[in-house]
Order: C-alpha cells, then sequence, then structure tokens
C-alpha cells in the first residue's frame, strides 16, 4: 500500500513538473518557441572546447623550475591566467586524425601568433556563440538574424534552402527550419582561417556545422552543433551547452568593433616615422 501511494505521489510531482517546464517556454512567430532575446554563455570553451586546467597562460615557454608566461603577455599576471573548465566535447575529446592533431597542437604552441580573434577576424561557425560576448537573436515569422557584439558578426538565417554557398567566408552560409520545438541551422562555406577556440582546435574549409537551439524555459536554451570536416577529424562530433537570457537593462548589445583596437599590432611597423 506504502509503495502504491509513492509511486502515485512521485507520478504526481513528476507530472507537474513538467507542465510547468512546458507552460514556461513562451511562445512566439507561427507558434513556435520564441527565441527572441540576448543570449550568452556562462563557459570557459572559447579557451578550449576540451576539459582544462587553470594555467598562467595560453602562450606559455620553459621556465627555471616550470613553464611561465611567453615575455610578450607575462605583464599581464593574473589577468592574463586561463581559468579551468570542463569539455563540452560529448565523448571528451575531439576526433582529429594524426596530421590534423599535430597541427593542433602546433596551432597552440604559436597561439599568440595565429589566433584570429586576437587579429579581431570574424569568429566563425560555432565559435561566436560561446565568445565571452552576448549576441543577439531577431525571431519573427518571415526571418531569423543573428547579431553579435564581437567585431559586429551577423547572420542571416536563411528559411529555405539556397543551394551551394556562392564563395567561401568567415562565418558561412546558414540556413534553418523547424523540428518540432527545435530550430536547426545547418552552416556550410566556410574558409579554413577560423578557430573553435583558443587552444588551436581548428577546420578545414569542407566544414559543415548543424546547431540545434531548443528553448529550455524562459531564460534558458540548450545549443548543440554537429561539426563534420573529414579532412581533419576521423568522425562526426558534438559540442553541448546551454546559453542563459539575458534581462532588464543588460539585455542589449554593447559595440565591440575591435578592429580599431588592433591596428597598431597588424599595422604600427609601417607606420610613417
Amino acid at each position: 500500500m506504502f509503495l502504491f501511494i509513492f509511486r502515485t505521489f512521485l507520478f504526481i510531482f513528476l507530472t507537474s513538473i513538467y507542465n510547468i517546464s512546458a507552460s514556461d517556454i513562451p511562445k512566439g512567430p507561427n507558434n513556435k518557441p520564441d527565441l527572441n532575446g540576448v543570449w550568452q554563455v556562462m563557459n570557459t570553451a572559447n579557451y578550449n572546447l576540451e576539459a582544462h586546467s587553470a594555467s598562467a597562460a595560453l602562450d606559455l615557454v620553459e621556465g627555471p623550475v616550470v613553464p611561465i608566461p611567453h615575455p610578450s603577455i607575462v605583464a599581464l599576471g593574473a589577468v592574463g591566467a586561463v581559468p579551468a573548465g570542463l569539455s563540452v566535447v560529448e565523448g571528451g575529446t575531439i576526433p582529429y586524425t594524426k596530421k590534423a592533431l599535430k597541427k593542433r597542437n602546433k596551432n597552440k604552441e604559436n597561439w599568440l601568433e595565429l589566433d584570429p580573434e586576437i587579429k579581431c577576424y570574424l569568429p566563425g561557425v560555432p565559435r561566436a556563440t560561446y565568445m565571452p560576448y552576448p549576441f543577439q537573436i531577431f525571431h519573427s515569422e518571415k526571418a531569423i538574424f543573428f547579431a553579435y557584439e564581437y567585431a559586429g558578426a551577423v547572420r542571416n538565417i536563411y528559411l529555405d534552402d539556397p543551394g551551394e554557398a556562392p564563395i567561401d567566408s568567415w562565418m558561412g552560409q546558414s540556413w534553418g527550419f523547424w523540428e518540432e520545438d527545435t530550430f536547426i541551422v545547418k552552416a556550410s562555406g566556410f574558409n579554413d582561417q577560423t578557430w573553435f577556440d583558443r587552444s588551436g582546435n581548428f577546420h578545414s574549409d569542407k566544414l559543415k556545422v548543424t546547431e540545434r537551439f531548443t528553448l529550455l524555459n524562459n531564460h534558458t536554451m540548450q545549443y548543440e552543433a554537429i561539426i563534420e570536416d573529414e579532412e581533419v577529424f576521423t568522425k562526426p562530433w558534438k559540442i553541448k551547452m546551454n546559453l542563459y537570457k539575458r534581462i532588464g537593462e543588460d539585455s542589449q548589445l554593447q559595440q565591440f568593433k575591435c578592429v580599431e583596437f588592433v591596428e597598431e599590432l597588424l599595422y604600427g611597423k609601417w607606420r610613417a616615422k
């Protein structure tokens, strides 16, 4: 008797939680989940998609006892340190080919010279989603548009398949469709100049990304991205994380058009003396 009452109570409790959760998902255009808003991650994936310990810097050189920050960044102290983070890669590690893994490691060793983020190049997909800057989704009946605070990057999401991208680009070409209450975006047409993070994880121009945006409640969205690139990886792989919606006065993008911030880095050596 007690077991019957317990099971009945548990069923009612779990059902009530499900109903509350379902009713907490706001509906938008065409009675689909409302994706409108300013969203941001709360993780360290931009440092490294894989699990990583805290360290003194991204660029380390041999020290008298342990590795120390590169001379170019040692003055940053704790500001230049790397916070620890869990892996957002399903299975823990990225399935590189042996050749590609060597290149990834070389990229990581030369982060200061090679990371495109340092030069304010457009971040690409999926990196734009989990950089330490918010992005805004504009969602209407006839259009879905993504605007990113970093470098003023944007993505116009076609709602019908436009076919092959006419030219490779940093942000690629994206088109999306609904699969029940999940918005799916297929992105391709990338160049090979973007990285996935600050740890040298990279791809070729054969990259294809399938993103899944699933609203969990009014303030949380699940983000998944399946990565395919037969030139670099032995098989497709997936990342998964949560996005959080900003509210109040924080629910707006600021400007971070960083091109002017790196002019001295890129062109200072050619300045007239």
